[in-house]
């Protein structure tokens, strides 16, 4: 049976010398927070901060820091899981397997909380102010709680049924918030809590909600969890606590999370709104100070033995990426289930997750055609962008199974290669021009508004893609030097970006008029142009970071002998992506070198990281 707290967990894992407690004093704002990324990048244990300064609570850090340990947390309930999987999947699988599917019902007693009395988690009272003042990055306006639960429920059916628990945003501390009595609530589009909140703006209440900190780990894991409609996630936590989740009736107030460390609890009004931010964030820029919705506080609840789960949000990979490849396990063969016609889809964390998916699909319509091409796979392009939140998706790279049977969208590299040797920049392109985007994606035309494109391949190798630079290479003045990022992509250091929001950018439509009628770039159908073509090329991740968080398709995508018929936009020749920082992109997130100093003396010989960093 899994871990009905926190406490078990830390408890178990320390046992087991998955986890090492930090005796050393540091500041939760900048050094916990620089720790835990050092820890969390050497794939290194759970980290418990027993003396943090200025802070009368113990910090726990990289808690999911690797998927093993993730895996292992959740080892009783994994198989229960997948077990009620299979039967989503195949009905067959219990007639053919009914020992092991005999168990799946069992599980499945776990999906209602259950009403109790007793609740450690209103033990004691303290205040916003007195709650760990966690900061992770220099220019972060405040202390964020980066692992909420926040828990809100439908005005028009109260109740489990159509409750919400998502991982949003909550600064407790900075901008113009009264202290302790006001916490930031910034909650991204297509998000759960935003039907609860229209609820409320309609009929002119007020939204209560709950902010629960620590708990039993599955309480975490459901809070991000993308599940079905209609199914709460406080039902999948039980499912993977493996025990009914204990919720504790308090007066005036939405049901507590009984096992929590930490309750916050208080009411959001209908349509107010204060500044919120900035905040470094997971495409690995800071998240600028905009309006959100914020809670008055009414209560914080904290247990005896309370402890404050935190993480460090920033450039991918972090700790958020194990959280991620844990749901793939959990959803991943869930996906052709609802969306028809796909094999998988992967959403690439090194790209900041939302701005590339990448998919393999089937490509049946004309069957008996001597060639084939798109056509299934740009419906099924749609339907996936319909989805969820993959409807924020900027660009969204789609193949035929049928041509590879054996292509996985894991294997970035090769996927990209698959795509390369295929595609036809005149017919392959579809474009939404004027449409939602990630709320923390800068690259836009304005907050939350973007664009997307669609990249579909289909049929035989028509590109053969070069590895070195092609010889004699010339540039336009303010171009160069190049530097060769995977097969057939090339990175070309360009100018500084002038380039206004919405607006095409004159110096990339001059270096496509510069190449128009010569074969300088053959065996390279995509060009980036970056700021730095030696970073660029010097990883995957790198690549994948700068081409896809730094351009906005409907103004940075250009390409050498464009052309428009029958309104599709296309080329002759390579694409070319314009990847440059613009002037209203948000500032990328940079390590204090004083505290990296401190992490390092840290690590030396002596130290308590010696060993892991």
């Amino acid at each position: 049976m899994g871990y009905r707290n926190l406490q078990e967990c830390v408890a178990d894992l320390e046992r087991r010398r998955m986890l090492v407690r930090i005796e050393t004093p540091l500041d939760p704002r900048l050094e916990v927070g620089a720790v835990q990324r050092r820890v969390y990048q050497a794939g290194g244990p759970a980290l418990l901060f027993t003396n943090p300064v200025h802070c009368r609570f113990p910090l726990l850090g990289n808690l999911f820091g690797t998927l093993e340990r993730t895996r292992f947390i959740f080892r009783d309930t994994l198989d229960d899981i997948r077990r009620l999987v299979e039967l989503k999947l195949n009905p067959f699988y219990a007639l053919k397997n009914p020992l092991e599917a005999v168990k799946a019902p069992a599980a499945a007693l776990h999906l209602m909380p259950a009403t109790t009395s007793n609740a450690p988690v209103l033990e004691c009272r303290t205040t916003l102010s007195n709650l760990p003042q966690v900061v992770s990055w220099p220019k972060d306006g405040g202390a964020f709680i980066t692992l909420p639960q926040v828990y809100s429920e439908s005005l028009a059916s109260p109740g489990l049924a159509k409750s919400n628990l998502g991982m949003y945003r909550v600064q407790i501390s900075g901008n113009n918030y009264e202290t302790d009595r006001q916490a930031g609530l910034h909650y991204q589009i297509h998000r759960g809590i935003g039907g609860h909140h229209a609820e409320a703006i309609a009929r002119g209440d007020l939204l209560r909600v709950n902010v629960f900190v620590g708990g039993p780990p599955a309480m975490s894991v459901a809070a991000v969890m993308p599940l079905p409609e209609g199914m709460p996630e406080i039902s999948f936590a039980g499912l993977l606590a493996g025990r009914r989740i204990g919720m504790a009736h308090l007066a005036g107030h939405l049901p507590v999370s009984a096992e929590a460390d930490f309750c916050i609890c208080g009411v959001v009004h209908p349509a107010k709104t204060l500044p919120e931010g900035p905040f470094g964030d997971h495409l690995g820029y800071y998240s600028l100070v905009h309006e959100f919705p914020y809670i008055e506080v009414d209560a914080v609840y904290h247990r005896k033995d309370a402890i404050w789960p935190f993480t460090t949000v920033g450039r991918p990979p972090q700790e958020d990426t194990s959280f991620g490849a844990f749901i793939h396990e959990l959803t991943g063969p869930l996906i052709p289930t609802v969306v028809s016609g796909v094999k998988e889809v992967h959403a690439v964390d090194a790209a900041g997750v939302h701005p590339l998916l990448l998919a393999i699909a089937t490509e049946r319509y004309v069957p008996y055609a001597s060639v084939r091409q798109p056509q299934e796979l740009l419906t099924i392009a749609n339907a996936i962008l319909g989805q969820g939140q993959l409807s924020l998706a900027k660009y969204l790279l789609i193949a035929a199974q049928e041509d590879a049977p054996t292509l996985h969208t894991h294997d970035i590299g090769d996927f990209l290669r698959h795509i390369l040797e295929r595609a036809d920049w005149r017919s392959d392109l579809h474009f939404q021009t004027a449409t939602t985007i990630d709320t923390l994606d800068y690259s836009g035309h304005g907050l939350n508004e973007g664009s997307k494109v669609v990249v579909a391949v289909a049929g035989p190798v028509r590109n053969r893609l070069q590895r070195e630079l092609p010889a004699g290479l010339e540039f336009p003045v303010g171009f160069g030097p190049a530097a060769v990022c995977l097969p057939g992509i090339l990175a070309i250091q360009g100018p500084a970006s002038q380039q206004g929001r919405g607006e095409s950018d004159a110096a990339i439509e001059e270096f496509c008029r510069y190449y128009e009628g010569r074969d300088s770039f053959d065996g390279f159908p995509l060009l980036i142009i970056c700021d730095d073509s030696a970073f660029t090329a010097a990883a995957l991740n790198n690549f994948l970071w700068v081409a896809f968080t730094r351009s906005n398709p409907a103004t940075d995508i250009y390409g050498i002998g464009a052309e428009t018929r029958g309104r599709h936009w296309g080329c002759r020749g390579p694409l070319v992506i314009d990847a440059r920082s613009k002037p209203f992109h948000a500032p990328a997130l940079v390590d204090d070198p004083v505290v990296e100093r401190k992490v390092d003396q840290l690590g030396a010989p002596g130290g308590p990281l010696h060993g892991i960093v």
